[in-house]
């Protein structure tokens, strides 16, 4: 009986204590030693308090207190925190307790910044995602390079990212997203690490300056246990403007016809500003301090100018200088030297994008002179998926008539292939599971064709038991390893791997299209196996991707092929 007394006078001490001060704003969340009963109430209080706007503070409750599974096992885009609404001229304060997997940089936070508090709606549509090892992605305004971070090297080994995925394990995470009336959103983010690292990252972008904006964060392997979210007005209330620093052209036409005007074409200025940030500039906003004289055939030179600050006020201006060749009408083309890839291999009926790598066109003009036609002055048509003899068509769009040629090509039939012949391929697309008997090797021949745009936009190989080839690592039955031919992979199994090549890595992606790629991948029947792309590049060049020892169970092995941004034809 005494105890429950003591207990209820506790309570009761502790009530009204929390009610005295439901008004102050500088109270911070606390915990204390106490029955669950008493606990409970005591944080109804706090939520109360919670929701309201106490002057310059709106504090806001959270429903959602622990985002994702705690054994980190939620896949990306599958678990959310609360939306959280930010007006303009407001800023929102968040902070949290991370948690991942430690396996990869990207298993933490990560926080969406949309327009509306609906990811299903029609009209959503994301600002920008950023992820907490300073990546990203978003709309046409979105720019890496204003991501900023102070992550060290605290080992010494001249890697930050094996000492980021330590901190950021259990780190309490602070992250402010300021709406400035501006019309820009400045993200911060601190992390303290239990070791005691502090990680800060920043960036900032245009949003809209006058309709909300809403930030949540997505788990990715990684889950987080909510503190505290309020709102503060905007600290940003005007942004320093800068000046332009350089500007460069890129599309001008490599030569004009004579009497045709338009020396701009389909170009493109791209302006880089004293903050290090860039951003392509409406045409109109260029002045041209050297105009050519599109009257008379020879070389030209174009001096584009550009003289209006971040934030649209005039100026110091920059320049640079372009030329292009004013010539006669173009009367005929002929391919004078044959593009590198003459044969294409297909399985699907989509009409096929010509690669012109390497093919080179002659023009003749009207006073009887020849010169070799730039790719850019040129348009080439789809080749027709059907066996045997084709051709591409190549055209030229001159100020009076177009003119045309064609590139003789050879297609063969494979028998299957992965992903899309217009490289709209996403990740992960995948053959059929191979089989792969204990001691035996299985060889698969093919040929790939790329949008030759990243590293990664050519074949994959995942192993694993059957039935157990998900990419994603924490997925329901995962691959044991997933290796890319660029010298890359993941999985329990790949923990182990030795990795050999002989790429060049500078000329690797320009090259990918057009590939005889032979991969063979060997069960030695001990638990390892090994991969192996050996790759003969449209142009002849040979090289090679190995990886040996990966950890799998060669009493049930199986592979597949996997890709992104290219498609894969499959002849063996």
């Amino acid at each position: 009986m005494k105890i429950s007394k003591l207990i209820w006078f506790a309570w009761c001490a502790a009530v009204f204590a929390a009610i005295a001060l439901v008004g102050c704003e500088g109270l911070e969340p606390y915990e204390i030693d106490s029955p669950d009963d008493l606990q409970h109430k005591i944080d109804s209080i706090a939520a109360i308090k919670d929701g309201m706007n106490t002057g310059d503070t709106t504090y806001i409750t959270i429903s959602t207190t622990i985002v994702g599974a705690e054994d980190n096992s939620a896949v990306w885009w599958t678990s959310f925190s609360d939306y959280f609404t930010i007006p303009a001229n407001k800023l929102l304060h968040i902070e949290f307790v991370n948690n991942g997997t430690g396996v990869n940089n990207w298993n933490n936070w990560n926080v969406a910044v949309a327009n509306v508090a609906d990811r299903e709606a029609e009209e959503y549509a994301e600002y920008f995602v950023l992820r907490s090892d300073a990546y990203g992605w978003g709309n046409a305004d979105y720019d890496g390079n204003m991501i900023d971070q102070n992550y060290p090297d605290t080992n010494g080994d001249d890697d930050i990212w094996n000492d980021f995925r330590e901190t950021m394990q259990g780190a309490y995470v602070t992250l402010e997203i300021d709406h400035s009336p501006t019309g820009n959103a400045f993200v911060t983010a601190t992390a303290v690490g239990k070791n005691g690292t502090e990680l800060v990252m920043t960036y900032n972008q245009p949003v809209s300056a006058t309709a909300d904006i809403v930030a949540f964060l997505v788990c990715d392997g990684s889950h987080f246990v909510m503190k505290k979210a309020y709102l503060l007005p905007s600290r940003v209330t005007a942004v320093e403007d800068v000046n332009p620093v350089s500007i460069a052209i890129t599309g001008a036409p490599a030569f004009v016809e004579k009497g045709d005007e338009n020396f701009w074409g389909n170009a493109v200025a791209t302006v880089t500003f004293a903050d290090g940030s860039s951003a392509p500039v409406d045409s109109a906003d260029i002045s041209f301090n050297v105009i050519p004289d599109m009257t008379t055939t020879g070389v030209k030179t174009v001096v584009a100018a550009y003289s209006k600050t971040k934030q649209g006020k005039y100026g110091p201006p920059v320049s640079t200088v372009y030329t292009l060749e004013v010539t006669n009408a173009v009367t005929s083309l002929a391919v004078t030297t044959p593009p590198i890839i003459t044969t294409y291999y297909y399985f699907n009926n989509a009409p096929i994008t010509f690669n012109p790598k390497g093919l080179e066109v002659a023009a003749t003009y009207s006073d009887g002179s020849t010169g070799v036609m730039p790719h850019e002055s040129l348009q080439f048509g789809k080749i027709t998926a059907a066996t045997g003899t084709q051709s591409a068509l190549i055209s030229y769009v001159g100020a009076t008539k177009t003119v045309t040629t064609t590139a003789p090509l050879t297609l063969v039939k494979g028998t299957s292939q992965v992903g899309a012949t217009d490289f709209s391929t996403p990740w992960p697309t995948s053959s059929n599971a191979y089989t792969v008997a204990s001691g035996s090797s299985r060889v698969i021949t093919l040929y790939c064709y790329s949008n030759n745009l990243n590293n990664w936009n050519s074949p994959s190989v995942a192993v694993g038991k059957a039935g157990n080839l998900n990419v994603d690592m924490l997925a329901a039955n995962p691959a044991s390893a997933v290796v890319r031919m660029d010298n890359f992979g993941w999985g329990p199994g790949y923990a182990g791997a030795v990795l050999t090549s002989n790429w060049n890595w500078a000329t690797f992606a320009s090259n990918i299209s057009g590939s005889k790629i032979v991969i063979t991948v060997t069960n030695h029947g001990n638990n390892t196996a090994d991969i192996l792309y050996n790759v003969t590049y449209a142009n002849g060049e040979t090289h090679f991707q190995k990886y040996a020892g990966i950890t799998v169970d060669s009493s049930d092995l199986t592979c597949a092929l996997v890709t992104e941004g290219a498609y894969l034809v499959i002849v063996d």
